[in-house]
């Protein structure tokens, strides 16, 4: 129930415009956002390749309403592919992209042409971009472009979210030599014609769905913070015969720091997850939802007036 309530306040503009005037708000949004510049997002990625961890940044901004901000979601990710490249921080970080950010709603080979260019600049800088997954509704478009990308950059990955019925049979068609997939549980609200309700369901379905990847040719990237599911990662990667460069964990930023370290520590690749940029709102109230506890920090930033 509280889970449902923050995905739909993610949607919700005047609970945003709340949000984002509290000071507390600030509290929240170092937590699980790098920073609003270049700068910063570089220098905690410095941060985090400096103890071991291979990075995937993500320049926040889904809500792409006109070509203009399309074209600059894609000039920022042309500028941040370089910058990274000279500060010699790639292959270690790669870039997540949104089509939606890229302006696959409004126009999807427009978007295709942008996110072209994005992985023609991470590959002349020796790194590789992920396709983030959305809302239901964009994923057959989502997945064309990959087919699409990946026939000059067949290192594009696509991220695939368990909760979506669908997903099985896609790891089916995904889980391919060289195809790097991530599997996570999906941070949309959903109706129950398309998705899993329930916990349980979604956990059975992200399990059926590793099993898929792990016994598969391609790289598994496995985006979780559940510890059951990371056992069950492993000794699905024991049973297949998998070494631990065959396949990594994904994790947010601000989440199980501690077990970031302990997965890297036994010989495990660790991606962090690290957004950045000034539209954090949607971003963070997803991260809410996935630990309803955190129910307070939402309350304290409606009604700070300090």
């Amino acid at each position: 129930m509280l889970r449902s309530l923050f995905l739909a306040a993610a949607g919700s503009s005047r609970i945003g415009r709340l949000v984002e005037s509290a000071p507390v708000s600030r509290g929240i949004v170092q937590r699980f956002v790098a920073g609003h510049s270049a700068d910063e997002v570089l220098q905690v990625s410095r941060e985090l390749a400096d103890d071991g961890l291979a990075v995937s940044l993500d320049h926040l901004g889904e809500d792409t309403r006109t070509i203009e901000q399309a074209v600059a979601a894609r000039d920022e990710y042309l500028s941040v592919v370089g910058r990274l490249k000279g500060a010699g921080l790639t292959p270690a970080v790669e870039v997540s992209v949104k089509l939606s950010a890229l302006g696959q709603r409004m126009d999807e080979k427009l978007a295709y042409e942008h996110a072209r260019a994005i992985c023609a600049a991470a590959a002349e800088a020796g790194t590789t971009v992920t396709l983030d997954a959305e809302d239901h509704g964009s994923t057959d478009a989502t997945l064309e472009t990959l087919v699409e990308l990946r026939r000059d950059f067949p290192s594009t990955g696509a991220a695939l979210q368990a909760h979506l019925r669908r997903t099985e049979g896609d790891c089916r068609e995904l889980s391919t030599a060289g195809s790097r997939v991530r599997l996570c549980k999906g941070a949309y609200a959903e109706p129950e014609s398309v998705a899993f309700q329930s916990a349980l369901d979604v956990d059975k379905s992200f399990v059926r769905c590793l099993n898929i990847l792990m016994s598969g040719e391609g790289y598994p990237m496995v985006a979780t913070h559940d510890p059951r599911l990371i056992a069950i990662a492993e000794d699905r990667a024991r049973w297949f015969d998998r070494s631990t460069s065959e396949y990594e964990f994904q994790m947010l930023y601000g989440v199980r720091a501690e077990e970031q370290s302990r997965l890297v520590g036994s010989g495990h690749t660790v991606r962090v997850y690290l957004p950045y940029g000034a539209e954090w709102y949607g971003y963070v109230m997803r991260r809410l939802a996935d630990r309803p506890a955190n129910m307070a920090f939402l309350a304290r930033a409606v009604t700070s007036r300090n």
